[in-house]
């Protein structure tokens, strides 16, 4: 019970101090702009381009990237809630990305970030979750938002379920025959992919679009959005948005690890949910 109220305690000095801190930048109404409302702001604070008004902070102003501010701004865009990132790695990546000597800002046009939308579609008389990927890509005009990976899980069945149909093939003589023996494979459907070549991987983006203009998946809404980054050296983050009241929320990071650049690739496969 002692551990409980002095924990309680402590936990409101920390807030105390955090909204304190807070109001030293923006006064009474410190809670609405201290939201981070729009992912162009996480970009601009994270970087010290705009103050916690909402005003955009230009090159030739003293706080204009800032490490000191950075440091500040940085700490105030995760999820506090999340006790699940460490303190320690916290300070490391804004000591990291604040260093003088090297430091890291964010750039919307750099690419290594992208958004995960789940989306309800009504398919076969239910209504599923399909996963979309989407990127930011030059245009002629600018950019634009494009859709670059799908997962959803009915595809997934279609494919290399059968651990035993490993040992299926074609025989290297089949050409004699006429390949007449291809009889054999479309009997069995379920198991056609073990007969194509090695490097052959199912294409989720064409089956989706195949099954949306059949009209076999059709929209319903979107439930919920997130946005994963890899422009950090040496780090990776994910960005989620957070609806509640108090001065912690609007978009935020909900995750943060810190991984070597070559093991990137790993980690980018795991959130495709690629094998």
């Amino acid at each position: 019970m002692k551990s409980a109220v002095l924990l309680a305690v402590l936990n409101g000095l920390v807030f105390f101090t955090y909204a304190q801190d807070i109001k030293t930048y923006v006064g009474d109404e410190s809670f609405m702009l201290a939201e981070t409302k729009q992912i162009n702001q996480f970009f601009r604070r994270f970087n010290s381009e705009e103050d916690l008004e909402g005003k955009r902070i230009y090159e030739g102003n003293p706080y204009y990237r800032d490490r000191e501010t950075r440091s500040k701004y940085i700490q105030m865009l995760f999820d506090k809630q999340n006790k699940n990132i460490a303190e320690s790695l916290k300070s490391d990546f804004i000591k990291d990305v604040t260093d003088s000597r090297n430091p890291d800002f964010l750039d919307y046009y750099g690419g290594r970030w992208f958004a995960e939308v789940d989306a309800k579609f009504s398919y076969q008389g239910q209504s599923r979750t399909v996963v979309l990927f989407l990127q930011l890509e030059k245009a002629d005009l600018g950019i634009k938002w494009v859709i670059n990976n799908v997962y959803f899980y009915p595809f997934t069945q279609l494919f290399y379920t059968d651990s035993t149909a490993m040992t299926k093939f074609l025989h290297p003589m089949s050409h004699e025959l006429d390949f007449m023996n291809l009889i054999k494979i479309f009997k069995e459907p379920e198991t056609v992919e073990y007969y194509f070549d090695k490097d052959y991987r199912p294409d989720f983006k064409t089956l989706f679009l195949y099954e949306v203009k059949k009209g076999n998946l059709i929209f319903e809404t979107v439930q919920k959005v997130s946005f994963h980054f890899f422009q950090i050296n040496n780090w990776y983050f994910q960005l989620q948005e957070f609806n509640r009241p108090g001065y912690n929320t609007g978009w935020l990071i909900a995750n943060l690890s810190k991984i070597p650049e070559d093991q990137k690739s790993m980690l980018l496969k795991y959130i495709y949910y690629e094998k």
